[in-house]
């Protein structure tokens, strides 16, 4: 038979982000051999699955059909091997997380919720307590995973990369660096910074930005909440460094812009995980798991190869 998951995956990846190179990043192949896999479809069964003539591109008929097929079988083969994981695997664990991403629930909550109803009989819990000692307390057995944008040479750990992200500085739109095409560290000397309240070498801005090139800011203030900070953003209180994905809601109410940072700063989001155990069925399973919900909720982010 001519026709083959992949097939599926790739009609269903081009419908739901709307472009050969989209859904060619989300594969992890060329956008040449997914034009290549469209055009024998097409050539094997003599019709079209695609309008070229519009953007986004837009189903035939028959493409439609081949949609509806993926999203019966895709999630039956889904089951199918989820459940082959579990009986190789085990089906009992414990997964217990804690965020060091600050802005991290809009794709966290729904990965966990998928979670619990795949695999009901893993333990999960997401703990608020370990903001500021997550790491300690995933090497003491408190936590199973940590999600972070900050690795650490830990033998005893494993940091999985999800997906990677630019950082970019916001401002308010009346802001006089909005002007600016780019921004250089000599550009906030006279600038407050705002940030989490985290230990400045963990925060992007400085450690890979203002402090080698030697600047330092007028001032600084910290707050927990992504949605406080861009609300002193927006109300010209000061600047701050923030994933672009953080932030889509106010950038697309015009409350803030955003500039990149030098020739573009980015970040990687991971997985922390005792070394021993990221390799098991059902820790596996939330890494996917977590990569597909970041995928289909974030903009301006790109997925991350298991290992890379």
């Amino acid at each position: 038979m001519f026709l083959e998951l992949r097939h599926l995956k790739t009609i269903r990846a081009i419908e739901q982000t709307g472009s050969l190179a989209a859904a060619a990043e989300r594969l992890h192949l060329t956008q040449s051999a997914l034009s290549h896999q469209i055009r024998a479809l097409e050539s094997y069964y003599e019709t079209p699955l695609f309008s070229r003539s519009s953007r986004p591109m837009r189903l035939t008929e028959a493409g439609r059909r081949l949609l509806a097929a993926a999203d019966t079988v895709l999630p039956e083969v889904d089951r199918l091997d989820r459940d082959l994981r579990q009986i190789a695997g085990g089906a009992t664990g414990r997964l217990f997380l804690a965020l060091e991403c600050h802005s991290c629930f809009t794709w966290l909550i729904p990965t966990l919720e998928r979670y619990r109803a795949q695999w009901p009989s893993i333990e999960t819990d997401l703990s608020m307590s370990f903001s500021f000692d997550a790491i300690d307390a995933l090497r003491r057995g408190q936590l199973d995973g940590v999600i972070s944008s900050d690795p650490v040479d830990d033998a005893e750990l494993h940091f999985e990369p999800l997906f990677h992200y630019p950082v970019v500085l916001v401002l308010a739109p009346g802001h006089p660096l909005a002007a600016e095409a780019r921004i250089t560290p000599e550009m906030l000397a006279d600038q407050t910074v705002i940030g989490y309240p985290v230990e400045r070498d963990r925060l992007d801005i400085y450690r890979r930005f203002l402090d080698p090139a030697g600047v330092e800011p007028a001032g600084s203030r910290r707050s927990e909440l992504t949605a406080m900070i861009a609300q002193w953003v927006a109300s010209g209180h000061g600047v701050a460094a923030l994933p672009k994905w953080a932030i889509s809601d106010e950038l697309t109410r015009g409350i803030v812009t955003a500039r990149p940072l030098g020739d573009g700063l980015s970040a990687t989001m991971h997985l922390a995980v005792r070394r021993d155990e990221h390799r098991l069925a059902y820790m596996d399973a939330f890494l996917r798991l977590a990569r597909e919900q970041a995928g289909d909720r974030l903009g301006d982010i790109t997925l991350a190869r298991p290992g890379r």
